[in-house]
């Protein structure tokens, strides 16, 4: 690996996961449409894990403390209550290293200011909240940074590119922007779900409902994105006068669908603000 000053740029060759659970398994399975997946390292507690997502990628399993110490990029994939305990025995490798590094965490709640604390300095880093629908490239990926060069962000967004759309934000909205788009995915396969098991109940095969649900879903999901019509504008267009949508239209506000989803949103919005304070 090329040798760097820390005060340099970061040439992000070689690429390392600590952790490859759902989120840190989807976004390795994105870098790998970008980068030769021989130069991404995976590293998990359950060294299974890494060895099965490695094999299914073709890049190389390696040790915490070989990620932290070789790796020019290096994801911090766990869950917040573990972050703590992941980088609190990798700080001397960290802090050893002469070459320039970025973490990229992606643990919800979790400031840039709380893992630059945790890593033993302020070290670069980009802090990411990604979905899981990233691992098949349709992923929504708000992001922010601290003291990242623009060449390293710039080539930190062409890794990242095959995991969908993304987008800079004030790390003031990143736990709210979290909530919709990293927790949304859940409430969205629940509605799917729910979707055809009415389809079922009204005579279609289970495999035909499930899959005329999620069809539906992603192509009103892509009008919303082209067209740029609000989603309450698109909603009326297919509510004819007197028609059959309008009736479940008002079956859906009679059970408060619209207030049961903002408060959704509001209590994983509470929880994420409520793991950033331990």
């Amino acid at each position: 690996m090329r040798r760097r000053l820390r005060e340099g740029i970061t040439i992000m060759d070689t690429i390392g996961f600590l952790g490859c659970g759902n989120m840190g398994g989807a976004i390795a399975r994105a870098v790998c449409k970008a980068v030769d997946p021989k130069k991404v390292f995976l590293a998990n507690r359950t060294a299974a894990k890494a060895q099965a997502l490695a094999k299914e990628l073709g890049c190389k399993t390696a040790t915490n403390a070989e990620v932290a110490g070789d790796c020019d990029l290096i994801f911090l994939a766990v869950k917040p209550q573990m972050m703590e305990a992941l980088l609190d025995p990798l700080k001397f490798t960290l802090d050893e290293r002469p070459s320039r590094f970025v973490l990229c965490s992606m643990a919800a709640g979790l400031s840039i200011a709380r893992i630059q604390e945790m890593a033993g300095e302020d070290f670069p880093v980009i802090r990411i909240m990604p979905n899981t629908p990233a691992s098949v490239g349709e992923g929504m990926i708000q992001y922010c940074s601290s003291n990242v060069t623009a060449e390293e962000e710039e080539a930190f967004l062409k890794i990242m590119a095959p995991a969908g759309r993304l987008d800079a934000v004030p790390e003031s909205l990143i736990d709210a922007a979290s909530c919709v788009s990293g927790c949304g995915p859940a409430w969205v396969y629940q509605f799917i779900e729910a979707l055809a098991d009415g389809g079922v109940a009204c005579g279609l095969p289970r495999a035909k409902a499930q899959e005329y649900a999620a069809q539906m879903v992603l192509g009103s999901a892509k009008l919303v994105l082209e067209s740029g019509k609000h989603p309450g504008e698109l909603k009326d267009a297919v509510c004819s006068p007197g028609g059959s949508t309008i009736q479940g239209v008002r079956v859906l506000e009679e059970r408060g669908l619209r207030g049961a989803v903002m408060d959704a949103v509001i209590a994983s919005y509470n929880k994420t603000k409520e793991m950033g304070k331990g």
